[in-house]
């Protein structure tokens, strides 16, 4: 009898987690290690949220909880984004292209986007991490799928 392949959402769900972790995880340390250029997601993430939140003309949050919101925000955000990753012979592939697109988003998209340029675009160094985070992010989305495939495979032989 022919076994059925298991479902690609759990894997691809944890995988992109995995990534949306370690992008915040980066941004969050690199933006208290160099303040002057580190990429600032987080107020971007701010400034959407109020807007959002000011359209639907519901109460504004305190800062605290702005920034708690906005940072569940991302980690759901960017761990469906990265969930894109998938499986498959071509991840890592598919994990670079995805964390290079969103870093560009991430630099180009605020500005028209009225949320602001300065978080992402304030310096040639800014926007170099800008992309760079994503793409590690990206990367480790593929990653972990990789290793959730490689303990699939060891589980079944």
């Amino acid at each position: 009898m022919k076994r059925a392949k298991p479902s690609v959402v759990p894997q691809a769900l944890a995988s992109g987690l995995a990534g949306a972790v370690a992008l915040t995880l980066l941004h969050e340390t690199v933006r208290h290690l160099r303040p002057h250029d580190a990429p600032r997601m987080d107020v971007l993430g701010m400034r959407a949220l109020r807007k959002m939140l000011g359209k639907a003309e519901a109460p504004q949050p305190d800062e605290p909880t702005l920034f708690d919101l906005t940072m569940a925000g991302d980690l759901l955000s960017n761990g469906l984004y990265f969930s894109l990753v998938g499986r498959g012979k071509n991840v890592w592939w598919r994990g670079a292209a995805l964390g290079v697109a969103a870093g560009v988003g991430g630099v180009i998209l605020p500005g028209p986007l009225g949320l602001g340029e300065a978080p992402s675009n304030s310096t040639p160094e800014t926007k170099l991490m800008t992309v760079a985070w994503y793409t590690v992010g990206g990367l480790v989305a593929a990653g972990a799928s990789r290793l959730w495939s490689k303990a699939r495979k060891a589980r079944i032989s």
